[in-house]
């Protein structure tokens, strides 16, 4: 594998744009599906077997929580699943049983890894882009849940991704319009937003980075996934040891700090992936650049060679065309 594919390997793009085959050609690491792909069960599984193809082993993604995330919502009929507030609220056995119906229904496509669970603690009321989506305002609950969550996918071979760190919680605004600040002490974050996450740490295989500006790891106005500090807090701090990964990198809380340089950023602070919805030619261009710059900078191409490695080993545990 040259310098190049691995690259590419750090990355899961989005259908959109069409960029996608040529992308899976250079080894991309992954597909996220959207509601707007998945039309019909039929439409869906042929363009699962359609980006095989044309991939290597490539993780095969969707966000898929129930109530407002729900990517599937176009083939069920009318059918909803329960948000996870709700799900939790109807007890353990049954928010074990939808999770086990959606990781079958995930698993029938051929999906084998989903971004959730969800395990924000939703301390803001007014919180614009949590709520329901986290089991509890109470981190305890949260901590239950994940459990739970994580391993039905788990038991049905589908990779869980615990989101997103260190917590997105207490945010006042919306992370896809701008970037979120969150103005608590390490001990703050440490005591609500963090413990889910310091519960899950030594166990889960893939944890999300929020684009949040906490302030207790950056004074200056940098998103924790591009933070050095943050994610070495992650690392260090909480024993984690599996792929870390971005949230959508087209979203305005980090898509102003440039694509490139954002990217770049996000390699040199540790994380090990990066999300973008679409695949069009600025996007391929974004990866094109990075491998070409990482070919004379030793720290970039180290860091790559981390990520790599993480990445592949991942696979190898859940993806039997390995």
């Amino acid at each position: 594998m040259n310098l190049k594919q691995k690259v590419y390997q750090m990355f899961i793009l989005g259908c959109e744009g069409g960029g996608y085959k040529t992308a899976l050609k250079n080894n991309l690491g992954g597909i996220i599906f959207f509601t707007h792909d998945i039309q019909s069960t039929e439409q869906f599984k042929h363009l699962i077997n359609e980006v095989k193809q044309f991939g290597t082993s490539p993780f095969l993604s969707v966000d898929q929580e129930g109530g407002r995330v729900e990517r599937t919502e176009n083939i069920h009929n009318g059918k909803k699943y329960l948000s996870a507030k709700y799900a939790f609220e109807k007890g353990k056995e049954f928010l074990k049983n939808q999770t086990q119906e959606i990781a079958q229904e995930l698993k029938s496509y051929g999906i084998n890894l989903n971004f959730a669970p969800c395990i924000d603690v939703n301390t803001n009321p007014n919180n614009p882009i949590i709520g329901e989506r986290a089991f509890s305002n109470n981190p305890d609950d949260v901590i239950k849940g994940e459990k739970i969550v994580s391993e039905v996918y788990r038991k049905n071979g589908i990779i869980p991704c615990a989101k997103h760190f260190p917590g997105h919680g207490d945010a006042n605004a919306d992370s896809h319009l701008t970037l979120p600040k969150i103005d608590l002490t390490l001990e703050q974050m440490g005591n609500t937003h963090i413990k889910p996450f310091k519960a899950c740490a030594k166990t889960i295989e893939m944890i999300m980075v929020a684009h949040l500006h906490c302030t207790c790891f950056e004074k200056n106005v940098i998103p924790t996934s591009l933070s050095k500090n943050a994610i070495d807090y992650l690392r260090n701090n909480l024993g984690f040891d599996g792929v870390t990964i971005s949230d959508d990198m087209i979203m305005k809380g980090v898509s102003d700090f440039g694509s490139v340089e954002a990217c770049e950023m996000g390699i040199r602070a540790g994380l090990n992936m990066f999300i973008y919805r679409n695949s069009n030619p600025e996007t391929i261009e974004i990866i094109e650049k990075i491998a070409q710059k990482a070919m004379s900078d030793d720290e970039l191409k180290h860091n790559i060679e981390k990520s790599y490695e993480k990445i592949m080993k991942l696979k190898s545990l859940y993806i039997h065309s390995f």
